[in-house]
């Protein structure tokens, strides 16, 4: 298990710092501490400091999503030619297949996720784009007296992804230990969306991302507020080479 807190983080930004970033995963030019692993190529946690809008700009083959943790966006896309709004607890997912166009518009105060998997290009790149997205109020939670799970995709989750085995879900953890069980052929990935708290006695604090890769049980705790975790789990190894995988010789 790694934590990688937010200093040890890639960093970017859009428009002269109008949106700034932080990046568990970043890509090749960032020189971030952590490089794209099984189907997981990317991940920004990037804010809106003003009003402001990344310009209409191409993707082909990957699967794109994009969390809004707080406030709101919009974003504009080749295929429906029209904005389209998201607020926090929204998502979007971009199969962007053989191409698509998009921009987005990122309010003052306005956070998101986007995070990018690899689907296998060598099918996806033939394959026509297409997109939804989803309105907090569609994805199924499972509450109890301490904890409360939003399943974003997986086997109770709604999202459909062209990229196997993908878990993708929100802890909000109260005064109760959560217990997850572990599985050697998958690999964990969190990211502390607010609070603290430990993982299996480990402190972990707001902007930690955490990289479970050797199948232990985890037992996560707060410490006296909401620990907020944002988890994505894919498989340990994929069944196809990866982009990263390739360029990497």
């Amino acid at each position: 298990m790694r934590i990688i807190s937010k200093s040890q983080q890639a960093r970017g930004a859009f428009n002269n710092g109008q949106i700034l970033e932080n990046k568990p995963i970043g890509f090749s030019q960032d020189h971030g501490f952590v490089r794209p692993y099984s189907s997981l190529f990317y991940w920004a946690r990037a804010a809106g400091m003003v009003d402001s809008t990344i310009g209409l700009h191409p993707h082909q083959g990957f699967e794109i999503m994009s969390f809004v943790l707080e406030g709101n966006i919009r974003h504009f896309d080749t295929k429906m030619n029209a904005w389209k709004p998201l607020q926090a607890g929204d998502v979007q997912i971009i199969r962007a297949g053989n191409g698509i166009s998009h921009a987005e518009h990122i309010e003052r105060g306005g956070v998101i996720f986007q995070i990018w998997v690899d689907p296998d290009l060598s099918k996806t790149l033939d394959k026509e784009a297409s997109y939804d997205d989803y309105k907090e109020v569609d994805f199924e939670k499972e509450e109890s007296d301490s904890t409360t799970i939003i399943h974003y995709a997986g086997e109770k989750g709604l999202m459909q992804l062209d990229t196997p085995k993908v878990d993708i879900r929100r802890l909000k953890i109260n005064d109760k230990a959560y217990e997850w069980k572990g599985n050697k052929d998958e690999i964990r990935s969190l990211y502390v969306v607010g609070g603290s708290g430990t993982i299996n006695g480990k402190t972990i604090e707001q902007d930690d991302f955490i990289i479970v890769d050797d199948g232990a049980d985890l037992d996560l705790q707060s410490h006296k507020d909401l620990l907020d975790v944002f988890a994505f789990t894919v498989p340990a190894k994929t069944d196809y080479a990866t982009y990263s995988q390739r360029m990497a010789g």
